[in-house]
């Protein structure tokens, strides 16, 4: 196949359940290969690199979005996320991002600790509870989807009861994320988008009036004595993306990561004896099973190259981030899981000014969370009815029934 037929079959249900044979396809074909239309798609580790870096390649923005789909700015979801940190290049991204980035701090995050730790056990005594029949218990249900929606409405001061409506709305939302979604994706998209939208709207409103120490009240704060650094549209944007990517990517990491662990009994149990760490096995995870497969850059200039490629301008790059996480070139024996590896820089969360701002939020809670469940439960095993989700862009489990006994 040429690089136009593997887009193709990435983009089909089997590619999209396994994407990672026709990484190495394209592999063949080199490290940055054509795939027609002014599109390319790169697949080597130092191509992806460098090109996450390169400030001549931008993100999709809304300028580029209305050159590709006219009928873009009609949909609710595909508007809403033109107008967050995701979606925004420079100078509108670093207006933004800076002032996110001030309330969203590293101190923050690193005063989770102990918070997390104490959900975690929560959520542990919760599951087991729940399977102590030996019934099975869904994972993802149970632990990978509400630790982190748990920690991120914390700090942006949803109140817990509004907590459990997010999972579908967010699920249905990252369709517009997809390379390709049909119309009724579109449409739930939409609904959803429409949906978190007012709810933020709403919660703005009463941190305004009465403020609070969280996210919402800290970014309401900035945009009203400011509104040219965070109009009130970019404010409810981006306070929707923290809330989608401050669980999204974390509930993937924690579900990919254990169905690894279950795979290699014997990395399970090197993980329990405390002779692979946690950030280890988190980096390992993050490599050889992102949660995040690819992203999308644009050629703002003439003249840009990734590799060997010569991207037009206005022409596309997918970075097939998964791929380049096991590029031999890079990892040696790429497709053995190992968390023992030196030196692993997965570049799951991405690079350059859109680097993940909740990286270190994410790789916290799964440091946590994976050693403290095989802790618990040392007869933890897999159950049947696992299922993938039908997504490229998100890669991760709908369901990861487990038996605890």
């Amino acid at each position: 196949m040429d690089g136009a037929a593997i887009m193709e079959q990435l983009m089909s249900p089997a590619g999209r359940a396994d994407p990672y044979p026709l990484y190495e396809l394209a592999r063949g074909l080199g490290p940055v290969v054509p795939s027609g239309r002014g599109l390319a798609m790169a697949v080597g580790y130092r191509e992806v690199h460098q090109a996450l870096r390169n400030p001549d390649l931008g993100v999709v923005d809304a300028e580029q979005r209305e050159r590709w789909e006219e009928s873009y700015a009609e949909h609710p979801s595909q508007l809403l996320l033109s107008r967050s940190i995701l979606e925004t290049n420079a100078p509108h991204h670093h207006r933004m991002r800076s002032l996110i980035a001030s309330v969203f701090t590293a101190r923050r995050t690193a005063a989770l600790a102990e918070p997390v730790t104490t959900a975690v056990h929560r959520l542990l005594d919760e599951m087991a509870e729940q399977g102590a029949d030996g019934s099975p218990v869904d994972f993802m249900d149970a632990f990978a989807y509400r630790l982190p929606v748990g920690v991120i409405c914390e700090l942006l001061g949803v109140p817990e009861a509004d907590r459990a409506r997010f999972r579908p709305l967010a699920a249905d939302l990252a369709a517009a994320l997809e390379p390709v979604a049909d119309e009724s994706e579109l449409a739930a998209a939409d609904e959803a988008a429409e949906e978190l939208t007012q709810y933020f709207a709403r919660l703005a409103a009463r941190r305004r009036a009465d403020p609070q120490q969280d996210l919402v009240s800290a970014l309401v704060e900035v945009a009203a004595a400011d509104p040219s650094r965070l109009c009130g549209h970019e404010l409810l944007a981006n306070l929707v993306l923290l809330l989608g990517a401050g669980f999204e990517t974390t509930t993937n990491l924690l579900g990919n990561g254990l169905a690894r662990l279950f795979e290699h009994p014997g990395t399970l149990a090197a993980v329990r004896a405390g002779t692979v760490t946690p950030s280890g096995l988190t980096d390992e995870v993050l490599r050889h099973d992102s949660p995040v497969q690819l992203t999308v850059r644009v050629a703002t200039t003439d003249g840009v190259r990734v590799g060997d490629e010569e991207i037009p301008r206005d022409g596309g790059v997918f970075l097939l981030i998964g791929a380049a996480n096991r590029d031999p070139l890079r990892y040696p024996d790429p497709a053995r899981f190992d968390p023992t590896r030196r030196d692993s820089q997965p570049l799951s969360f991405g690079g350059g000014p859109h680097f993940c701002l909740g990286a270190g939020l994410a790789r916290l809670e799964s440091a946590i969370a994976l050693p403290a469940l095989l802790d618990r439960f040392p007869a933890l095993a897999p159950a049947p009815g696992a299922t993938r989700r039908d997504r490229l862009v998100l890669r991760g489990f709908q369901t990861l029934p487990v038996t605890l006994r």
